[in-house]
């Protein structure tokens, strides 16, 4: 099994990211993963170069993802024994040539505050996906960019915290129950809304698996309940016109993308007030 480092002088979220895809390329590859953020402020560059070395001497040198902006900490990883791959040093090299800019290198401003406007965004999104999630409150549901529609445990919270964390996107979520069949249209609480709700659904096997681990030997794990939930659930899509896709083989990140694009969100314009 390779070894294999995300080192960041910030949260270390880019690095495993970017690292991350990378080795998505190589799925007959086995990898020990590691993060170390924060290398030169709290963590120690000795220590991490030390311990990069020791795991060069077990076998294969371990691969280090690196989004490093001091130089002289980036030559002291080249320097540990290593695969390093810099994910920042190149592509910051070539901006400054085009821009005529040096680029700052104080760490962490990517992850940091950065644009306030942009970070209570995303705070105040977070807050009404808190207060949205699962049909808990109906409340200004007027102001939400998108509305998730699905059957329990088809992925609804996850990727609503992801669009509204991410992106600063007010997602509210509805959970589809047998109270809401049978019925002709969507659910009166969403109904208004219906030119922003998204639909999730499943394979009927993989909802009850994942209901098992919640509710083991449940009428509502049950293969029987999950395959006619989510038969209905389509059905409604289906009936409704409201997009949809399925969470079964797709990650939270590929979700976000799909609904991004299919709800024209990526560069709709958001004026909203800071909290």
């Amino acid at each position: 099994m390779r070894a294999v480092f995300f080192v960041s002088d910030s949260t270390g979220i880019t690095a495993e990211t970017l690292g991350s895809a990378l080795l998505a390329n190589f799925p007959g590859a086995r990898f020990e993963r590691h993060t170390i953020p924060f290398l030169g402020s709290v963590t120690s560059v000795d220590a991490v170069v030390a311990r990069l070395r020791r795991s060069a001497t077990d076998g294969d040198a371990p691969i280090v993802f690196a989004t490093v902006k001091d130089a002289g900490i980036r030559r002291r990883l080249a320097d540990a024994g290593a695969v390093v791959i810099d994910l920042l040093a190149g592509h910051l090299t070539e901006l400054e040539a085009e821009l005529g800019a040096t680029a700052e290198t104080r760490a962490g401003q990517y992850h940091g505050l950065g644009d306030l406007e942009q970070y209570f965004r995303r705070m105040r999104a977070v807050e009404f996906a808190i207060e949205h999630d699962d049909g808990q409150s109906g409340r200004d549901l007027a102001s939400a960019d998108v509305i998730i529609v699905a059957p329990s445990r088809c992925g609804k919270t996850p990727t609503t915290m992801y669009l509204a964390l991410h992106y600063g996107l007010l997602v509210a979520n509805y959970p589809l129950t047998d109270d809401d069949f049978p019925t002709d249209g969507l659910p009166r609480i969403v109904a208004p809304h219906a030119d922003r709700c998204f639909g999730l659904t499943t394979t009927a096997l993989r909802l009850s698996q994942v209901r098992h681990e919640r509710r083991p030997q449940s009428t509502y794990a049950s293969l029987a309940q999950c395959t006619l939930e989510i038969r209905r659930a389509e059905d409604l899509y289906r009936r409704t016109r409201i997009p949809f896709l399925s969470s079964a083989t797709r990650s939270v990140e590929e979700m976000s993308a799909v609904i991004l694009q299919s709800m024209n969100l990526r560069d709709r314009p958001r004026e909203r007030p800071t909290p």
